[in-house]
């Protein structure tokens, strides 16, 4: 049973540190997972014979939304925008899952983006007639999902997208739509509303209003990354999206406290459900409850809530830091389980040692508990490892095969160690200094022997003994045969990896 609940104590630990590195893992692979579709959507045009100032617009459809993505990526947030490719009437290019839709019009110069970001309906017609078009109006509105012909004509076909364009053209695109305003205003009073709806959803980026936006795009910028796209000489890093240049060190605070509240969680769960089935049990032995098993839930609780936060918060960071980059290369393919484990041992050698500057433990008991915690967690990576293997259900898989990997080393280790223990009772072997031998005879058995003891380097001070009296008794005459007296001494267990003389 000690086994058993001295395994299930390690996993209590080890799995709230595991599910916070996990989830900063996933982190830093969401991240990277958006800045490889980016790559791959801008090297998909890789061969086009399209000229640049034409293929810009597609471009920054892929730039736009692949950007916002990775943005919202490093915000922890779930939004995003996706390339519809439609070609459509008035279709939309950039579609959200948070119910933005946005055009896009990367133009010559300001002027003409916002010209073609305010067509109206009537507009898109005669453009229609005079590339041939044969249908009436009426045919024409119909067939493009429009009833009232009188209302629509002098809407922007665009009506209630977000309008992007290149970022050097929004202040003359600005300047343009508010003169279009002030001059149909005086003149054609009906054709206002599309200039206006064009002015007030013009902007140079995707943004979801949560912190998350796309990087705005030039026209000349734009035009290179069509010729570079032609090419397929899209690279992340020379575009600066990486994660060791995107992440910064106060996205993974955020991230460490967010897994940190996880860890906290899960490390409550576990400490608390054995102080639960105690009082359950406690509860159908006697039929009452124990209000003392109740304070000991609460404390539970507690400790294991804010052992778990500093155990996730820690693991997360680190694991965030490796993945990023920004602790090196070589740390980038750092595995998660081997953070979250390296940070429960850290964290208790810590806490052991602390005990010891306290006095309140040797540095052999310090030494033993590391031993047995290396043990148990290789027992528990190796467990986590097979069982993630047949289980392929991220997280709880691994958690699985590492719970029963914990019991099974806390198992053995106990049925290895008591062998040890017993080896170095019979030989004096000091297990490299992890058991402690003790050949000082007990004192019991020293002055049994009549050997005279002293106290040494102490300071005895005099007393005052106050006279006093007896009265005279009888006391008969006895006497003692002489016997021999033989004791037996022999070596054993006389404290935590402490071997001595017992009885």
């Amino acid at each position: 049973m000690v086994g058993f609940e001295e395994g299930y104590t390690y996993f209590a630990k080890n799995a709230s540190a595991y599910a916070a590195a996990t989830m900063s893992d996933s982190y830093v692979a969401s991240v990277n997972d958006e800045i490889n579709k980016l790559v791959q959507d801008l090297n998909s045009l890789e061969g086009f014979k399209t000229a640049s100032n034409v293929l810009k617009g597609d471009v920054a459809e892929f730039w736009h939304t692949g950007t916002f993505n990775i943005d919202s990526a490093l915000k922890g947030s779930s939004n995003r925008a996706f390339v519809d490719r439609s070609h459509d009437f008035a279709s939309t290019d950039i579609s959200t899952n948070f119910g933005d839709k946005y055009g896009l019009k990367y133009y010559s110069d300001g002027q003409a983006s916002a010209k073609a970001q305010a067509v109206s309906v009537f507009q898109r017609f005669k453009e229609y007639q005079s590339h041939g078009g044969t249908d009436n109006l009426e045919d024409f509105l119909r067939s493009r999902g429009y009833d009232n012909a009188e209302s629509v004509l002098n809407d922007p076909i665009y009506s209630g997208q977000i309008r992007i364009i290149p970022r050097d053209q929004l202040e003359e695109a600005t300047q343009y739509l508010e003169r279009m305003i002030k001059t149909e205003a005086a003149r054609r009073p009906e054709q206002v509303y599309r200039y206006q709806e064009t002015l007030d959803l013009l902007k140079d980026r995707l943004s979801d209003d949560k912190g998350a936006e796309s990087i705005p795009l030039s026209k000349k910028e734009a035009e290179a990354l069509a010729t570079l796209a032609k090419q397929g000489k899209i690279n992340a890093d020379e575009l600066g999206l990486t994660t060791e240049e995107l992440i910064k060190y106060d996205y993974i605070i955020q991230q460490a406290f967010k897994a940190g509240l996880t860890a906290a969680t899960i490390s409550v769960v576990l400490k608390v459900a054995p102080e639960i089935i105690k009082a359950i049990d406690y509860l159908m032995k006697n039929g009452e409850i124990n209000a003392e098993q109740f304070k000991k839930i609460g404390f539970a609780a507690v400790s294991g809530g804010a052992e778990g936060f500093i155990r996730g918060s820690v693991s997360a960071a680190i694991t965030a830091s490796c993945k990023a980059g920004l602790l090196g290369e070589a740390l980038k393919s750092v595995d998660p389980t081997i953070v979250g484990t390296v940070t429960v041992l850290t964290m208790n050698v810590i806490k052991n040692a602390f005990q010891v500057a306290l006095g309140k433990k040797t540095r052999t008991q310090l030494s033993g508990e590391l031993v047995r915690d290396m043990y148990i967690s290789a027992c528990s990576l190796i467990g986590g490892g097979i069982s993630q293997a047949f289980i392929e259900v991220p997280v709880l898989g691994y958690m699985i095969g590492s719970f029963v990997g914990s019991i099974i080393g806390s198992f053995t280790y106990n049925i290895g160690y008591k062998a040890v223990v017993a080896f170095c009772v019979d030989s004096g072997f000091t297990m490299f200094g992890l058991v402690e031998q003790d050949y000082t005879l007990p004192k019991e058995i020293v002055e049994q022997m009549g050997i005279e003891t002293f106290e040494y380097e102490s300071f005895q001070y005099d007393t005052f003994e106050p006279e006093g009296f007896s009265f005279d008794t009888f006391e008969p005459d006895t006497f003692e045969p002489d016997t021999l007296d033989i004791t037996f001494l022999r070596r054993g267990v006389i404290g935590v990896s402490k071997v001595g003389y017992i009885l």
